[in-house]
């Protein structure tokens, strides 16, 4: 059974709400009728009531079960409002503009909606305005304890389940945030995704910390180097906050993801030939390695899933297809669960 598919499961028994600040895109409005035909909590679609019955119809979609909401004349504007100037006023990033007309943007309104426990997760970034979406997230979104890099995390899934990360599913981190991440932002991301991948999969995480050489001594390159300096790091911080996660690097992707190619190589480990979880060193690798594999080998991927974070939220693709944004919504939707819920019996397995 595929990742989602699992997810899935567990959400008919415990159903959230997600809420999606380009609620006319039809995308989104067919991801959100099988997210609620599947029973799998309620989409709740911002934006001119209107132009979304009329995209609806014009798909011949249903929008029993989904929720719509115009920010401009929902009865929580003032409260959002008010809660924005609060952040304006003692938040930690700057947050400029009247409050009144931020808490109107779908972005900031779905934001205050997942803020105040209204929804669940929040899934936005279809549209022209993706950039938008991201930053009302960081602006209004806090860090988890312990934590000070938000990055963004891609998941992989494999029909072919036996080459692949584990049962088919890889993490890819950071693949949309972090341009240049010094050590302590590589392992901000490494734990953060580790922590997330074990929570959706219910496997102990297998993180490659990836680089161009391989446990190399005589690596004196500042980008390997720093590399490293994260692995160390990222381990520590593991331990500090109770994340159970096996990691290390510097390693090559082949070693990483081919047991052959560890073996060959010479690499042991518990990660070498096994990773579940990739850490790209840098944003260029990460972006240049996600979109390529999505494209040459046609491996379905859901994201980007913010990581960093105390709510749940993704950032998905100009490009993403309903089917993708279905999973990715999925994937939020199941972050908001409790572990315990999604694998009652189980504890974190190596597979």
């Amino acid at each position: 059974m595929s990742l989602i598919s699992r997810l899935s499961a567990r959400l008919q028994n415990h159903p959230k709400r997600v809420v999606f600040p380009e609620g006319s895109d039809p995308r989104i409005i067919q991801a959100a009728r099988q997210f609620a035909t599947r029973k799998l909590g309620i989409p709740i679609l911002l934006g001119d009531r209107q132009r979304i019955k009329i995209a609806a119809a014009r798909l011949n979609i249903s929008l029993d079960g989904i929720r719509l909401l115009e920010p401009e004349r929902a009865d929580e504007l003032l409260s959002y409002a008010e809660k924005i100037a609060s952040i304006q006023r003692y938040g930690s990033i700057k947050l400029s503009g009247d409050p009144r007309e931020l808490a109107m943007n779908p972005n900031y309104f779905g934001c205050m909606m997942v803020a105040t426990s209204a929804a669940d997760a929040i899934v936005t970034g279809a549209t022209a305005t993706s950039a938008s979406g991201i930053r009302a997230i960081l602006q209004t979104f806090p860090r988890q304890a312990g934590v000070k890099t938000v990055s963004s995390m891609l998941i992989l899934e494999s029909e072919d389940n036996t080459k692949l990360g584990s049962d088919g599913v890889l993490f890819l981190s950071d693949c949309a945030v972090v341009p240049e991440p010094t050590a302590d932002q590589l392992a901000d991301i490494a734990v953060t995704t580790a922590g997330l991948a074990s929570h959706l999969s219910g496997q102990t995480p297998r993180v490659a910390m990836l680089g161009y050489s391989t446990h190399s001594p005589n690596a004196g390159v500042g980008s390997i180097q720093r590399v490293k300096a994260a692995t160390e790091l990222a381990r520590r911080k593991a331990i500090e906050l109770g994340i159970a996660a096996e990691i290390d690097g510097e390693m090559q992707v082949d070693a990483a993801l081919d047991s052959f190619i560890a073996e060959a190589k010479e690499v042991g480990g518990s990660v070498a030939g096994k990773a579940n979880v990739l850490i790209f060193p840098d944003l260029n690798s990460g972006n240049i390695a996600a979109k390529m594999v999505q494209v040459v080998a046609r491996i379905p991927a859901y994201g980007q899933i913010l990581t960093g974070l105390e709510r749940p939220a993704a950032e998905i693709s100009r490009g993403a297809s309903a089917h993708d944004i279905l999973g990715t919504t999925v994937i939020v939707a199941a972050q908001a669960v409790d572990r315990s819920y999604l694998y009652p019996t189980e504890a974190p397995r190596k597979s």
